[in-house]
């Protein structure tokens, strides 16, 4: 009897890996035969980028291709967001996808036929904007998963919904929007996410591979305004007044004493950046005030809160210094990115199957942030990289992220389309 029981274990185990195989083979086929389709529809999108919470013409291109595949849409979701729901033929779990939606205020200079020439009000400016950051290339690979799917359906095991994020950048001033609104608003509801996968486009990573971290992958990411308040002088006579600027100089170098001073570095890295300082309105007057803004990056909970203490004594005590004072606000945009390391041991074989063993490696943190951080406090999240660098490129000499020159080899957006239909069939295995 135990050699009937037995034979019967194993031959249900080669049929499902037959079946397995036999997915994984169309899944290859299909996100294949689609190449040409998401270079089209990323070009497009890298053409007419939108800045946050103002994606209004891009969440209805996507909006128009899911209505197209026959989905669930719901539209407007924390201001511009989209959602698909997916519902397979068999039973299973409910799991999410998500793609961000927004660019940036960057002049491209890239010379390619579909480089952006858009403009937009920012803060009551009139800005350049452009996708410099990859969100073109990751509704476009959303979008070729959700065809794929949608043409697989009968053997989609369980339901997929598949998120169109707006304002993963930051919404401009005051406003509400990223993740944080999309979850207040139950995007992780009805029906209820059981776990959540993402990818980022990187441009210093050979195309056609992946990179993951289990674990803390991202860094937190934290805004920070100093304004410092002086006495305004003439510019011939500074013993007259408080110069702010000279004070404020003094904070930033004090700022960076923090990180190489008083931060067991060991243990996680530290970043704290001034990315922006404002103060006067002629060259020979002294101003009153000074107002600087700037960004940290912490992957420790305790040093998070250390960093933020020191800022604020470093900052006000330079300042008592020297006559100023300093006022100093601190707000939080997004929580360390971590990746659950049961979820990702589980569909780490996803990823190989979609781009080969030796392409797929473990990395190390990042100083980057993502608000995709939020989507893991609600349920086990998998947030992965996959390379966008021209081949042989040297990653030296890429440019990086949020820059003029960031550019994206999109002739193998197929891997990501791989790497996502599989997690949806691998995730429901037992």
């Amino acid at each position: 009897m135990k050699k009937y029981f037995l034979a019967a274990i194993i031959l249900i185990t080669a049929v499902d890996a037959l079946n397995a195989q036999k997915i994984y083979q169309q899944i290859r086929e299909r996100a294949g035969a689609l190449a040409p389709q998401l270079t089209e529809w990323r070009r497009y999108l890298h053409e007419h980028p939108e800045l946050s919470n103002r994606e209004v013409k891009t969440a209805a291109y996507v909006e128009a291709h899911l209505r197209k595949l026959g989905m669930e849409v719901s539209a407007n979701i924390a201001k511009t967001g989209v959602v698909g729901i997916l519902r397979g033929g068999k039973p299973g779990p409910v799991i999410a996808l998500r793609a961000d939606m927004d660019a940036l205020p960057v002049k491209e200079r890239v010379n390619v036929p579909f480089a952006s020439k858009a403009e937009a009000e920012y803060l009551g400016q009139t800005v350049p904007v452009m996708h410099a950051c990859g969100h073109d290339t990751h509704m476009a690979i959303l979008m070729g998963t959700a065809s794929v799917l949608s043409a697989m359906k009968k053997e989609v095991p369980g339901t997929v919904k598949f998120i169109f994020q707006p304002a993963e950048e930051g919404p401009p001033g005051d406003e509400e929007g990223g993740a944080p609104l999309m979850i207040k608003e139950g995007v992780m509801d009805n029906p209820k996410v059981e776990a959540i996968f993402g990818l980022h486009i990187n441009a210093q990573t050979p195309v056609g591979e992946i990179k993951y971290k289990p674990g803390a992958e991202m860094a937190a990411s934290d805004w920070f305004t100093i304004k410092v308040r002086g006495k305004q002088s003439h510019g011939s006579q500074p013993w007259s007044g408080v110069d702010p600027v000279v004070i404020a100089a003094q904070i930033i170098q004090g700022l960076q004493t923090i990180v190489s001073r008083q931060q067991d570095l060991t243990k996680a890295p530290v970043v704290i950046t001034v990315g922006k300082i404002h103060a006067g309105v002629r060259s020979n007057i002294i101003p009153e005030e000074l107002v600087m803004e700037g960004t940290i990056r912490t992957l420790n909970s305790d040093m998070h809160k250390d960093v933020h203490e020191r800022i604020k004594k470093t900052a006000s005590h330079i300042a008592e210094a020297g006559g100023a004072t300093a006022e100093v606000s601190i707000d939080t945009k997004t929580e360390v990115t971590y990746n659950d390391p049961a979820l990702v041991k589980k569909m780490l074989p996803s990823l190989e199957m979609a781009v080969g063993k030796d392409k797929v490696y473990e990395t190390e943190w990042t100083t980057g942030a993502e608000d995709f951080s939020f989507f893991g406090k609600k349920a086990p999240a998998f947030f992965f990289f996959l390379g966008g660098m021209p081949a042989g490129q040297d990653p030296k000499k890429a440019a990086p992220h949020h820059t003029p020159d960031f550019f994206i080899d999109d002739s193998m957006l197929d891997t990501g389309v791989r790497a996502f239909c599989n997690i949806v069939f691998d995730y429901a295995k037992p």
